[in-house]
């Protein structure tokens, strides 16, 4: 009898024993946890308050000391100084212009077609090829066509390299898509066509400065590109560049010409930069071989796309220079 009361007791003193553990357990654990998603959450918000949502509010960034940073500051110089790259031997692969002749300030200025933020954006559809279009593709678009050269290969060092770089400079945006101050500004066109009479008076009186009375830019002291480029002739975009267009041109000069011109504070009217945009492009420039075969679906072609076929009956002059209200 003794024997069975001793062990009742004992199993009742192994449940108290257990259940003490198990409530010094969840007082201890617990407030730790607790404590610790404080702490996840402070760093959350400390990340959150360091995106950017605007291209605007880009601020440089360092490049780690690592194999990864190497390789985008190689892409950094390859967007800067591309003119110093892609040789056949002694011969320029493509005109001698750099990336950042028209994605200005290594692409991060606002508005200025930037690169800021594109990993978040691609793969994406392109109409002009009619497919979902990885950044690399793009990339090699703009080597056909604002280079005037040719595709490089998309597992090639200098790919890499410049995927890399946009990488890099995309680290403090916000992973939902485009970013504002992407592409280019929205603005009010003309409803009418150009004139290019009063854009050659806007070319002369804002432009000549930094691209000369020709248009051929001016070319560095030492080096082999341009500090200021070319916007006609054999050394400019061919005439399959989405800046061939007027549309597109136009607000890319809205935004960022004369030189210290932003979107926020341009020095053209809606006017001017349209009709100096027309003008620009009414010089001879590189041929793109092959145009015909862009927009395989032609309802997605612009409307100022300057090169045949289209969609519907509109005269090649009202695509090339307006108006565009059809």
């Amino acid at each position: 009898m003794e024997h069975k009361k001793l062990t009742n007791y004992l199993k009742a003193l192994s449940w108290i024993i257990v259940a003490l553990f198990i409530t010094c357990t969840t007082l201890c654990v617990f407030p730790l946890k607790h404590a610790n998603n404080d702490r996840s959450m402070d760093s959350l918000a400390l990340a959150n308050d360091s995106l950017i949502t605007h291209v605007s509010q880009f601020k440089a960034v360092s490049f780690k000391d690592n194999p990864e940073g190497e390789m985008a500051s190689y892409g950094e110089k390859l967007i800067k100084n591309t003119y110093d790259y892609f040789y056949d031997g002694d011969i320029k692969i493509g005109n001698k212009l750099a990336c950042s002749s028209c994605h200005l300030n290594g692409g991060t200025k606002a508005f200025a077609a930037p690169y800021v933020g594109l990993t978040n954006v691609f793969p994406v559809y392109i109409g002009r090829e009619n497919k979902v279009e990885s950044l690399e593709e793009r990339i090699n678009g703009c080597f056909e066509r604002s280079m005037n050269g040719r595709t490089i290969p998309e597992n090639s060092k200098e790919m890499r390299a410049i995927v890399t770089y946009i990488k890099n400079i995309s680290i403090n945006t916000v992973n939902k898509g485009r970013l504002a101050g992407q592409g280019f500004v929205k603005m009010e066109i003309p409803n009418r066509a150009a004139d290019l009479k009063h854009g050659q008076l806007v070319f002369e009186g804002k432009c000549t400065s930094c691209h000369g009375k020709d248009g051929q830019g001016m070319t560095q002291p030492t080096g082999k590109g341009y500090l200021y480029p070319p916007l006609w002739g054999k050394d400019s975009y061919n005439d399959g560049a989405g800046m061939a267009r007027l549309l597109t041109a136009t607000r890319f000069i809205k935004a960022n010409m004369p030189l210290g011109a932003s979107y926020d504070a341009p020095q053209l009217s809606d006017d001017e930069a349209y009709d100096v945009a027309a003008y620009i492009n009414s010089f001879d420039r590189p041929k793109k071989a092959n145009k015909e075969l862009d927009y395989p679906n032609l309802a997605k072609k612009p409307k100022d796309s300057p090169y045949p076929p289209y969609a519907d009956n509109i005269s090649l002059e009202q695509h090339k220079h307006g108006p565009y209200n059809f």
